[in-house]
């Protein structure tokens, strides 16, 4: 079973009201072994909403209290994506997920690299919140960018 972020299945869920879309994720889904999420709505942040990025850190530094996530507006939102990022992982081991394809450069999903914080787009290295958190939980994780690996792999399991 995978943990996909809801915006790479078409779920309007982003921080723009709009989806993510990969197609090629769909065959998970449709196979019953995709559970879609969006940590961020899991925590009680609206769609659409602010972008937020994480300021001074990565996920690993917003789980043990050393930075805060903040809207382009200056609200700090960090309790909502730490919430967002619990409860997904609840979801995760209620239907014993072991693998989680998340929308890349995210503060909740990124994998390997997250906006780092200016609002300009540059990238930086590190997880989101939820990543980190799935991660820390043994709950191997990949970047929609790298999804080819993930369908391989279900792909040799059978799907």
């Amino acid at each position: 079973m995978y943990i996909v972020s809801a915006c790479l299945l078409g779920v309007c869920c982003r921080y723009d009201g709009k989806s993510s879309y990969d197609g090629r994720l769909i065959e998970l889904a449709a196979h019953g072994k995709a559970v879609p999420v969006c940590p961020e709505q899991l925590g009680g942040c609206t769609t659409p909403r602010e972008p937020c990025e994480i300021i001074g850190g990565d996920g690993a530094d917003v789980l043990d209290g050393k930075c805060r996530i903040v809207s382009k507006n200056g609200e700090d939102m960090t309790e909502r994506f730490i919430k967002g990022a619990e409860e997904t992982l609840k979801l995760a081991k209620v239907y014993g997920a072991e693998k989680a394809v998340l929308k890349a450069r995210s503060p909740s999903c990124g994998f390997g690299g997250i906006y780092d914080g200016t609002f300009t787009g540059k990238v930086t290295a590190g997880n989101g919140v939820t990543a980190e958190l799935l991660i820390r939980n043994g709950i191997e994780v990949f970047s929609d960018e790298s999804a080819e690996v993930v369908l391989k792999q279900a792909d040799e399991a059978d799907l």
